[in-house]
């Protein structure tokens, strides 16, 4: 007998092959890496696999060695492409799992070149440049080196080159995304002149995609916009702006709890610690089985409000480790185990991830990666 959850994800399939479908619209003929990097940005890395095997993708994006294992484990075929860090003591995993890896340091490039010549296998790999984010990336003023070190190693095949864009989804002025997107063209070029001509260009997030032809070359990497939702407000009003359609993007996940308590409040009475909420007049309260732990976001704390049986129940008083209470005093009919959406849609009223994230003071991106990967998942 299958146990009743407490609190779940549900994922949308329908919604996610339709996203799909609009990503390789926009792609055209090129190559798509799926990014399911963090858990498969909260839905679940297991569950997205499942689900991805039976879509048009060719690459999964994963951060880590551990990700990569865990798609290859849950039965992933096709290539995937390690967008972070391998320590090199671990760096025997690229042959063992058939790993495209993003490289940025010599180090990187002597260790592994060095243990695929004694496997007698090739590796694939992807030198990440910096253009102006100042995160991961060889400088402009080291490519040389770095290629006289990949050209070292007969049994490395440099196959691709990438960038990541540092405020293309923040504003609607896109003049250092421009910059960044020339430099990126320069360093190829660079590239070229040094005898290696990667195949693959790859510098297309989900913004970069949804608003730019000439980012995307012959790989585009989206990510927020495969499960749904919109990089930011920017990128949805230059879209807009630029003649876009309303509806193309789906979101995939609703978060669902359950009520665990009923009870009556008397007016002039506090709620939760730190009495930061006072009752003025006498007050129904569900009690729900989800905290900060959970990935509900503490500064959600007398702000946001969830769906239950339609209607919108108040956050009242402070998040909890493992417990949140709610205001039902206005929604009649709610027992013990009703079913609560946190996040998502209950009948006409629906909770985003952008309204939390404005409520939070974050992102779409936080909001949703950080969910809890020990919760549920199951796909509807």
């Amino acid at each position: 007998m299958r146990k009743k959850h407490l609190t779940w994800v549900e994922i949308n399939a329908r919604k996610l092959s339709g996203n799909i479908s609009t990503i390789r619209k926009l792609a055209g003929k090129r190559l798509v890496a799926a990014a399911v990097k963090a858990n498969g940005y909260g839905h679940g890395l297991e569950l997205m696999v499942d689900l991805l095997r039976q879509e048009k993708i060719e690459y999964l994006a994963v951060h880590s060695r551990e990700e990569a294992e865990r798609a290859r484990h849950r039965g992933w075929k096709r290539k995937i492409l390690v967008v972070g860090y391998i320590p090199l003591a671990d760096l025997e995993v690229v042959p063992e799992l058939g790993l495209e890896l993003t490289v940025y340091n010599i180090e990187t490039v002597s260790r592994l070149g060095k243990l695929m010549e004694k496997a007698g296998k090739k590796a694939e790999i992807h030198l990440k440049v910096e253009t102006g984010t100042n995160r991961q990336g060889v400088e402009p003023e080291n490519i040389e080196k770095i290629i006289a070190a990949i050209r070292k190693f007969p049994h490395l095949h440099l196959k691709g080159v990438s960038t990541h864009f540092a405020n293309i989804e923040d504003t609607t002025d896109h003049t250092y995304a421009n910059y960044q997107l020339a430099e990126f063209n320069k360093i190829v070029t660079k590239i070229n002149s040094l005898g290696l001509k990667p195949p693959l260009r790859h510098t297309a997030c989900s913004a970069a995609l949804l608003l730019f032809e000439n980012t995307k070359f012959e790989l585009v990497r989206p990510g927020i916009a495969l499960y749904g939702h919109w990089p930011s407000k920017e990128t949805y009003l230059s879209y807009r702006l630029a003649g876009g359609s309303n509806s193309i993007l789906s979101p995939l996940l609703t978060w669902k709890t359950r009520v665990i308590q009923v009870k009556n409040v008397p007016a002039d009475a506090f709620v939760g610690y730190g009495c930061t909420y006072r009752t003025t007049a006498p007050t129904r309260l569900a009690i729900l089985p989800v905290g900060y732990f959970d990935g509900y976001d503490r500064g959600l704390s007398n702000l946001a409000y969830v769906l239950i049986k339609g209607k919108r129940a108040p956050v009242r008083g402070r998040i909890c480790m493992n417990l949140m209470m709610v205001d039902i005093t206005d929604i009649e009919g709610v027992k013990l185990e009703e079913e609560v959406a946190l996040l998502g849609e209950d009948g006409k009223e629906k909770i985003t991830a952008e309204q939390m994230a404005a409520w939070a003071g974050t992102v779409n991106y936080e909001i949703l990666s950080r969910i809890n990967g020990d919760i549920p998942r199951v796909i509807v």
